[in-house]
């Protein structure tokens, strides 16, 4: 008789918990760390201004958990914007709590949260900026420092830019003689290519789909180094406009190989030995040399051999003519999505969470919970990590915050006991500030971390140890955070999966509607391309991160993945149909067939999961 073993499957949610990204150590990152809060507070401290070293140190903080790896001209944006929220946050914390009752406090921070949480809706820029705004308005209404608020802005400001300048100026470890300025831009347009070759080498075999998804991942990663959804009309060097212009060329490349793809052919491996070269010529900047060319036997063969060629004329251009325009969001579509489901509903819980945290906070402290200490900020600041569904479904989020609290608090009372103050408090923030790029990894190693160091400042800045009110106002914290998000929401639940998957089907008929207009714009098309890949990326990463909810969460989301999936296969099919339409002007049966069981599955996936909401693409 057979003895079948037991399999033990493990909740999404406590799985996505132990689970930790993978890479190298980020050296220039942990260098950036060591010499930002920590160097800041000693300065200080030799100048008899403690307490603005503090104020200083919490906004390199906040930068340093912002200092992700991505090119110079990206960190701009991605740490300043954060900062300037966080300034203004420090600002209306500080005056709005000087004298103003419980009550009306809770309720300006309800409605600042409500705010932040809409707009963090429109990217990871803007989440960040909106978790700095409400972090250090918390911060501004209960940290007691003596300077005034202006003060403590400025001070907080500066921190920030100080992070902010050793990002721009400190070289990489893989930056060569001559190369710092676009070191980052020149890996992530050179990934680009390597990706067209994996995908290549996959055609016909069971990985292609998931090296057509790497290939729309390297894409994003290049345009985001190059300057974002909008890149500029007008680059400001000619190796900029070079690398606009090899970023350029890789597009009809990257088109080509979906096509081959899509057809389930596969290739011969010297298709792949030409995007290889060009992959190395971009990233050690040298010429191209002769690339092999591939069979013309097939239309996507020719369309793939034609962009080779277009490639090497773009590569042998000395000033990189070729640019590459993309549409800018405009405002009323950022008001649309802030205003749409995705930034209601998260509007929403912010407010809630961030408005009864500080109720909370404030009870507890008018009844003496701290001690006579106004750490009662600390609730509504976890609160806000809290609520960001960024950082994993919402109960792996409390597991990994509860225990990295308790860990991190433990650490700090042990190491308080030995250190000498304040130069060991300093050295611990240094330390700390350095462990920051390596402990994002993982939320609950980050929030170790992070209590570490905040536990730091605040002793640094005169105020007894604080581990165990600590603790307890994580719990409290996550107490708040899981009744919040199971709480019935006007409207229909899962928002922000509804509007990524609208997003998506919206770019998915603008381009199936250029492609089929029989437009010889090839320009606007591949754009076109571009913003279909990357919005059903986006919607893939919320559907997955959906999934992994508790299941009386899960189950608002729950379909939303065959929708994604048929309109990623839409995209390729109307890839294939683009590459036909300019070898051949005409479509194949298979070609429209294709696309007319596509667009009658969406409709019926649509129906059956109940998400009649979302638009999707119709055949013009």
């Amino acid at each position: 008789m057979s003895r079948r073993r037991a399999t033990l499957t493990l909740p999404p949610w406590f799985a996505h918990a132990l689970r930790a990204q993978r890479g190298p150590v980020p050296w220039s990152a942990v260098l950036r760390g060591a010499l930002a809060a920590g160097p800041l507070l000693l300065v200080a401290a030799l100048a008899g201004h403690l307490s603005v070293g503090v104020a200083a140190a919490l906004g390199a903080m906040l930068a340093g958990v912002n200092d992700r790896p991505g090119t110079r001209r990206a960190s701009v944006r991605r740490l300043g914007v954060p900062a300037l929220a966080g300034t203004a946050g420090l600002l209306i914390g500080t005056y709005a709590g000087q004298g103003t009752s419980p009550v009306v406090l809770t309720l300006l921070f309800t409605v600042t949260g409500l705010l932040a949480g809409a707009v963090s809706a429109i990217g990871p820029v803007a989440s960040g900026a909106g978790t700095q705004l409400l972090v250090a308005s918390a911060i501004g209404a209960g940290m007691p420092l003596p300077e005034s608020g202006w003060q403590r802005a400025l001070a907080f400001l500066a921190g920030a830019a100080w992070l902010l300048s050793l990002r721009l100026v400190l070289p990489s470890p893989r930056t060569t003689a001559g190369a710092l300025r676009f070191d980052a831009e020149r890996r992530a347009v050179a990934a680009v290519y390597d990706a067209v070759a994996d995908l290549l080498d996959a055609t016909g075999g069971p990985t292609a789909t998931a090296r057509r998804a790497a290939l729309t991942a390297a894409l994003d990663q290049a345009q985001d180094a190059l300057g974002g959804l909008g890149l500029r009309r007008r680059a400001s060097s000619s190796a900029e406009r070079r690398l606009h212009a090899q970023y350029a060329a890789a597009l009809p490349l990257a088109e080509a190989a979906t096509a081959l793809a899509w057809s389930g052919d596969a290739v011969s491996a010297r298709a792949s030995l030409g995007p290889r070269r060009l992959a190395a010529a971009v990233r050690e900047g040298t010429h191209t040399g002769p690339l092999p060319a591939p069979s013309r036997s097939a239309p996507a063969l020719r369309a793939l051999d034609n962009a080779l060629l277009h490639a090497a004329e773009a590569f042998d251009r000395p000033d990189g003519a070729d640019d590459l325009h993309t549409r800018r969001r405009t405002p009323a579509s950022l008001v649309r999505t802030v205003l749409g489901a995705g930034g209601r509903e998260y509007g929403l819980r912010v407010a809630l969470c961030f408005g009864a945290s500080a109720a909370v906070a404030q009870a507890l402290h008018g009844a003496g919970w701290y001690d006579g200490h106004a750490h009662w900020y600390w609730l509504p600041a976890t609160a806000v990590f809290l609520v960001k569904p960024d950082l994993g479904p919402l109960a792996s989020r409390v597991v990994c915050r509860a225990a990295g609290t308790v860990l991190g608090a433990l650490l700090f009372a042990a190491l308080a006991a030995v250190l000498p103050r304040p130069a060991g408090l300093i050295v611990l923030v240094a330390v700390s500030g350095a462990l920051i790029p390596v402990a994002t990894r993982h939320f609950a190693a980050q929030t170790a971390v992070v209590t570490v160091l905040v536990l730091s400042l605040v002793m640094v800045g005169g105020d007894p140890q604080a581990s165990w009110s600590r603790i307890g106002d994580t719990l409290l914290a996550c107490a708040i955070v899981l009744v919040v998000g199971h709480l019935p929401m006007p409207g229909q639940r899962a928002g922000g999966v509804r509007s990524r998957l609208v997003t998506a089907g919206g770019a998915a008929q603008d381009y199936l509607t250029h492609v089929l207009s029989g437009s010889e714009d090839r320009a606007a098309r591949w754009v076109l391309r571009r913003e279909a890949y990357r919005a059903l990326a986006e919607a893939r990463a919320t559907i997955d991160l959906a999934a992994a909810e508790l299941p009386s969460l899960a189950r608002h989301s729950a379909g939303s993945d065959e929708i994604a999936a048929t309109l990623e296969r839409l995209v390729d099919t109307t890839t294939a149909c683009a590459v036909h339409l300019d070898d051949s002007g005409r479509l194949t049966s298979r070609h429209t067939e294709g696309l007319t069981v596509l667009l009658d599955e969406l409709a019926r996936s649509r129906e059956r999961v109940g998400m009649r909401d979302v638009r999707l693409p119709v055949a013009g």
